[in-house]
């Protein structure tokens, strides 16, 4: 059965639309905020836009707005900035980004979600600040706003009073990190598992799998391999049973990683199943006699090793670590916390 909400006063969440809008962005945070409140939260979303009309997003269905900005009163304890595929053109919008700078001014904590980053910086709150956003655009960000330090490769970022997060889904990601802010890492894993999402994707996490980052190769039976890998970390991919695979000899094989990938097939081996491993351990309990055997390690000293190796960690050291989304530490100067609150904040890093 879900929990009820608290009694107590809710926590206001302002979303600023705008005509262009990408619909994911708005309502992937609106639904953890949601799905929060059937799970003990308290969340009150109210959504505005600049002269209080309805907007149609760039997929073009309408939202409707409750209030123009300048009918807002009270303060937000979220302000949520969505992104959309004309930010070129959003960022030279005057009275959006007015609208931004009131609003995060009454803001306890913004987040901006995609794209959105860039209407942050335009208004001139990233100055000074850590910052990231879609990875195909983080260039143009650390171009256009050399004051912005741009991580191009986090899920999202906290520096201050201000989250910025990477592509749409990451918008979920760092809206569940408000939510362990404010209720806990339970109720943030409970809401993910609800809305059947990643449990909670830290922060820190690289907006990339090792299979989109690898670069793409030449050789057609090169990607077979690798494909292979990646589908069933946990088969046996020797240097051996690699070249049976792809038709060639292993000292082949082995030259085609070096020449196109500059590593080894069993140094590539192991990042897939270490990657494998640490999102076992970042979503679930199972012993790590079963992670190492699920992922291809065979045994839980193997992945200890390895961890140890790779990480300069303990798997389980590692999963303690990562129970939470990676959004709380200690406060910096420009965080809005007021003196001798205990909630904590944090830049990831």
């Amino acid at each position: 059965m879900k929990a009820r909400s608290s009694t107590r006063d809710p926590l206001l969440v302002t979303v600023l639309v705008f005509p262009g809008v990408r619909i994911l962005d708005v309502t992937g945070p609106i639904e953890v905020f949601t799905t929060a409140n059937d799970f003990g939260g308290r969340y009150r979303v109210r959504v505005v836009s600049p002269d209080g009309a309805d907007v149609v997003t760039s997929a073009g269905t309408r939202l409707g707005v409750e209030l123009a900005v300048a009918q807002v009163t009270g303060d937000s304890d979220v302000l949520v900035v969505p992104g959309g595929p004309e930010w070129p053109s959003l960022i030279k919008d005057d009275t959006l980004l007015d609208a931004v700078r009131a609003l995060d001014a009454r803001s306890r904590r913004t987040v901006s979600v995609c794209t959105g980053a860039f209407l942050l910086a335009a208004a001139g709150l990233l100055d000074g600040r850590r910052a990231t956003t879609h990875w195909r655009f983080t260039d143009e960000l650390a171009l256009r706003y050399p004051a912005v330090t741009v991580d191009p490769d986090a899920l999202f970022v906290r520096d201050g009073h201000i989250m910025t997060s990477a592509g749409v889904s990451a918008g979920i990601d760092a809206s569940l990190a408000l939510v362990e802010e404010d209720h806990g890492a339970h109720t943030a894993r409970t809401v993910a598992k609800d809305m059947v999402v990643f449990m909670q994707r830290p922060g820190g996490q690289s907006q990339f799998s090792v299979r989109t980052r690898t670069p793409q190769v030449r050789h057609e039976v090169l990607r077979q391999v690798l494909d292979a890998v990646a589908a069933d970390p946990p088969a046996n991919h020797t240097v051996a049973a690699m070249a049976r695979r792809a038709g060639v000899s292993p000292r082949h094989i082995t030259r085609m990683f070096h020449d196109e990938l500059d590593t080894t097939p069993a140094r590539y081996v192991e990042e897939i199943r270490m990657e494998g491993a640490q999102a076992l351990l970042e979503s679930g309990d199972d012993p790590m006699a079963t992670v190492a055997r699920r992922t291809g390690f065979g045994s839980a000293e193997s992945l200890r090793r390895a961890f140890v190796r790779k990480l300069g960690t303990t798997p389980g050291a590692y999963r303690a670590r990562f129970r939470t989304t990676g959004a709380t530490g200690t406060l910096d100067a420009r965080s809005r916390t007021p003196a001798g609150d205990t909630s904590r904040e944090a830049a990831v890093s």
